[in-house]
């Protein structure tokens, strides 16, 4: 009768650790799955993790015939089942600034984006946009942090390589927006950029029109810290030097981002050049600092001022012609389908280019250029700009 008895205890203690067993052994898969999920390293269906449970479900039954063990079983399943309704993926957005006319329609495209596959969106700047160490320490902390995914627009090529190549290395996707780095693309990094030789050809065809095919120019803002700006000035100069020989460069300066700097630059241009018909500038504040210098010195110049990446297209100035806008909704709209689509192991382009818009005192109140141009960031709000 002991006997019948310790072999009776003994199956039911075997039983009880086959199930404790198979508890544990889907702990630890939850916690793998979790952990793998925030790494974004292996995506799991729900379909899949369904019959996952399924499976482990009917395993415990078989091993098993007491109720109470049966039951408790179905709830620590039902409760790991529950665990894999974790956070949905959050992809980090950072670029060069925010509260611009550039980059706020980035956000919005991101937000739109992020809102169709159930993502959500982390979006961080720093103030201004020569602020490269700034940049970098939002980037490692993306890196160190619980992200699935990286859109960044490069404030510098060559400082920012070295934080890119650390997030890779973790493996965090990402994309690059509007600018290059030299870095090439591969199975994490992808690249949708700026057609910055269709701008320079936007631009020059835009001075000759304004020239009649022949004057004098000066070209400002050559930023060679950002490779889309050199990229845009090397076309600008190709397409009017094989085109339109007779327009003629006078002046070529390099440009900053501070706008008192730059100002005092156009001063000096125009002093040496009072009689320049353009200043093409390649980057926004360069066209700011030209503009304030032609403004403040009504009658005296009669130079027009064709700028891109413009933070305002109001027209307020008299002197500004046009500017070359670049399309940063649609680059944020389609960097976040990239990184969703590469987390679902799913094949993507290497690189894909944009071309940038003319906008003009016709056309700035056009439906399409006041898509590009929305500074709603949350989606389902239909305010813009104003001009």
């Amino acid at each position: 009768m002991d006997e019948a008895v310790r072999r009776a205890e003994q199956t039911y203690a075997t039983k009880i650790d086959t199930c404790m067993g198979w508890i544990a052994y889907l702990s630890i898969g939850q916690m793998t799955y979790i952990s793998r999920r925030l790494a974004a390293t292996k995506p799991h269906s729900v379909n899949s993790a369904r019959a996952f449970m399924k499976a482990s479900l009917f395993r415990i039954v078989n091993c098993c015939n007491d109720f109470h063990l049966i039951w408790a079983s179905v709830v620590v399943l039902f409760f790991c089942i529950g665990c894999h309704r974790s956070d949905p993926v959050t992809i980090a957005v950072i670029p060069r600034t925010s509260g611009t006319l550039l980059w706020e329609p980035e956000h919005r495209g991101a937000q739109d984006a992020a809102q169709s596959v159930g993502a959500k969106i982390y979006w961080n700047a720093p103030t201004r946009e020569d602020d490269v160490a700034g940049q970098i320490s939002l980037i490692e902390h993306v890196a160190g942090g619980d992200y699935q995914g990286l859109v960044l627009a490069p404030s510098q090529s060559l400082a920012l390589i070295t934080p890119v190549r650390r997030a890779l290395a973790r493996g965090l996707p990402i994309v690059i927006v509007s600018s290059p780095i030299p870095v090439p693309a591969g199975d994490k990094l992808s690249y949708i950029l700026n057609d910055e030789q269709e701008g320079g050809r936007i631009a020059a065809q835009r001075v000759a029109l304004l020239l009649h095919g022949q004057g004098s120019i000066a070209i400002l803002g050559i930023d060679p810290d950002v490779a889309g700006i050199m990229v845009r000035a090397h076309s600008f100069e190709d397409f009017l030097a094989r085109y339109y020989p007779a327009i003629h460069v006078a002046e070529r300066h390099t440009g900053t981002f501070n706008v008192p700097h730059e100002q005092e630059l156009a001063e000096e241009t125009l002093g040496a050049h009072p009689n320049l018909d353009a200043i093409v500038a390649m980057m926004w504040p360069s066209a700011r600092g030209a503009m304030s210098t032609i403004d403040n010195n009504p009658g005296k110049f009669k130079t027009k001022v064709i700028g891109f990446d413009p933070e305002d297209i109001s027209f307020h100035s008299p002197s500004l012609d046009s500017v070359i806008l670049q399309n940063t909704r649609e680059m944020g709209d389609l960097a976040v389908q990239l990184i969703h689509a590469k987390l679902e192991r799913k094949s993507v382009p290497a690189r894909i280019m944009l071309k940038p818009l003319l906008v003009t005192r016709q056309n700035v109140n056009s439906e399409e250029v006041l898509n590009m141009t929305t500074m709603d960031w949350r989606p389902g709000w239909s305010w813009s700009h104003t001009p």
